[in-house]
């Protein structure tokens, strides 16, 4: 809950807008930025923070002298919960979050509207509203959300994933003197996309404490890097709850002076080209300003609830490909700092991040033009899209090869992304061949990725690719004569054939694509296969007898779908049928 009403500088925005500090940056492409960081501070004003009189020096003073100053930057709202939501997945506010969500309670209904807004209100987003983190691991690039005292109380919380029971009361609205964590400073555990799936949950939304071991190398430290200080270290209170620790500014300078060198010195943000982004999620609540084109959302009239936006907060950003001492007289708020990311990852724009009045950071940020490009390994993997197009059993090759800078070593990971799967889990880390076996069951989808290091320990994006494995002989309805028969070299040694004119094999199933894999030969035959309704004469016949095909194939949308199949003239033999993510 915000305490900014002790602040004051309601008038900070308009003396903002009258230095010009809503100027358009050049447009200029985006250095190589390959890391980005960002530690998010609470409830301070822009005059507060940065004015001649800040008791907090070290960032006011030494960290600005280091990077760039963005004076012009604000939050999205009023009051906290709301204004972290906005900077991961740029949904705007709601009554709900507005308030800080007091209870954890599920968003209604699942309606998504104009600008990719989520249309109703409540705490927890739909599985449907995605966040950058999605985004992130779709385009096979890397995140972690580190947050300092989650789970400090078991008893309060867990030390991975932590947030209340879903429509459950939110019990660390307030600290206590063993545990600081605030669940509504974590955007993370808001979504659907992210808390459904718990092992993907625990092993992204973590302490504070893995941050360490995490930067200690640069293919172990995530493209992408939130976190959220405690309530004694983000300036959040004033008095922190455990009486050795200070809160207020004091807090806030001892959090960063520790936390900044170990970031801005690690292997990933020297090497790599890291950003660092250090700002507030909302200035005094008397101050509604706003900027970048910010508009309400479609839950609440004023996002600021006494104006449209969050308040003109400031911001530091560091980073190799900016020169020290750079200040910038561009406004941003939490939806371009989003867009910003997503530019920089080359990721579509979420929600408000693509309203047209916001841009990204450009050169007014970014002044350093001897930026160096950091050394870039493409890694280009080879895996059959359907695995019995090169093995008669479930043993699926992965190859790969690079292009680039040579690669040290690499990292081979696999999840299954069929029923019964789970998250990803790795083959082999830090390996040096160009080929492994993943030993696969009959009837899984596998996504397969791997990336490189270098021998500076740049580290590459992740190639990634599916495979299908086929069923055997496929479990449905047989109508008619049909035999089974072991073959050598068919799909899982065996097939079943339909004998007769009328035989039929009639199956429904939930998954994606389709192909059904079978045995042709000399002998002429044919099959009328009816998928979803729409039916095709399939002709079977190869010069050499005993020849595994593909004897139809369809893309599908994943879902529900039908299938049968008639024997029309000869024999018709089926080995397996290849189903991308099946569910049943």
């Amino acid at each position: 809950m915000s305490r900014g009403w002790l602040r004051l500088g309601a008038v900070a925005g308009l003396v903002a807008a009258s230095l010009g500090l809503a100027a358009q940056s050049q447009a200029a492409p985006l250095p190589p930025i390959h890391h980005v960081f960002v530690i998010v501070l609470e409830n301070e004003s822009e005059a507060s923070t940065f004015g001649p009189n800040s008791q907090a020096p070290y960032l006011a003073k030494t960290l600005t002298a280091q990077g760039a100053f963005v004076p012009g930057y604000y939050g999205t709202g009023h009051e906290s919960n709301d204004n972290y939501i906005s900077m991961i997945s740029g949904q705007a506010p709601n009554p709900q979050n507005q308030g800080d969500c007091m209870i954890f309670s599920d968003f209604q209904p699942d309606v998504i509207g104009t600008n990719g807004q989520a249309v109703g209100s409540g705490c927890v987003f739909p599985s449907d509203v995605k966040t950058v983190a999605d985004q992130l691991e779709a385009a096979g690039l890397t995140w972690r959300d580190y947050n300092q005292s989650m789970g400090a109380d078991p008893t309060r919380e867990p030390g991975e994933c932590g947030h209340p029971g879903l429509n459950q009361q939110d019990h660390t609205q307030s600290a206590t003197a063993t545990d600081q964590y605030a669940t509504r400073h974590n955007p993370f555990v808001y979504f659907h996309s992210i808390i459904d799936d718990t092992p993907r949950c625990d092993s992204h939304v973590v302490n504070l404490n893995l941050l360490s071991q995490d930067l200690a190398r640069a293919d172990s430290t995530p493209n992408y890097v939130f976190i959220t200080p405690d309530l004694c270290a983000d300036g959040h209170d004033a008095t922190c709850a455990d009486p050795h620790r200070p809160g207020g500014y004091q807090g806030i300078d001892d959090f960063l002076k520790t936390w900044v060198p170990r970031i801005t010195g690690s292997p990933a943000f020297r090497n790599q080209n890291g950003l660092l982004l250090i700002n507030f999620d909302e200035s005094a609540t008397s101050d509604t300003s706003s900027c970048c084109g910010e508009i309400a959302g479609p839950n609440s009239a004023s996002p600021g609830i006494g104006g449209l936006g969050g308040g003109q907060t400031g911001a530091v950003l560091l980073s190799p490909c900016i020169r020290p001492g750079t200040v910038s007289k561009v406004s941003y708020n939490h939806y371009t700092m989003l867009r910003s990311v997503e530019d920089i990852f080359r990721l579509s724009h979420l929600g408000f991040a693509g309203l047209p009045g916001g841009q990204s950071f450009g050169s007014d940020i970014f002044t350093n033009a001897g930026c160096a490009a950091a050394a870039r390994t493409v890694v280009k993997l080879r895996t059959p899209a359907l695995a019995s197009a090169v093995t008669a059993g479930p043993r699926v090759p992965i190859r790969w090869t690079t292009t680039g800078t040579p690669a040290a070593s690499f990292t081979v990971q696999v999840r299954q992304t069929s029923a019964g799967g789970r998250g990803w889990r790795t083959l082999a880390r830090r390996t040096t061949r160009h080929s492994l076996i993943l030993n696969g069951q009959f009837g899984a989808t596998y996504q397969t990725r791997v990336r490189a290091v270098t021998k500076s320990g740049a580290v590459s994006n992740w190639a990634t690719a599916t495979t299908v494995v086929p069923s055997r002989i496929p479990r449905g309805q047989y109508r008619g004569r049909w035999v089974t028969t072991a073959v050598r070299g068919a799909w899982g040694g065996r097939a079943i054939t339909g004998l007769s004119p009328g035989a039929t094999f009639a199956v429904r199933f939930v998954g994606g694509s389709l192909s059904i894999v079978g045995e042709v030969g000399p002998q002429d035959g044919s099959a009328q296969v009816t998928l979803d309704g729409k039916t095709t004469t399939v002709r079977l016949h190869a010069a050499r007898p005993h020849t595994r095909r593909v004897l139809f194939a369809a893309r599908l949308a994943g879902g529900r779908h039908r299938l049968r199949i008639r024997v029309v003239g000869a024999a018709v033999a089926i080995e397996g049928l290849a189903i991308a993510n099946r569910r049943s």
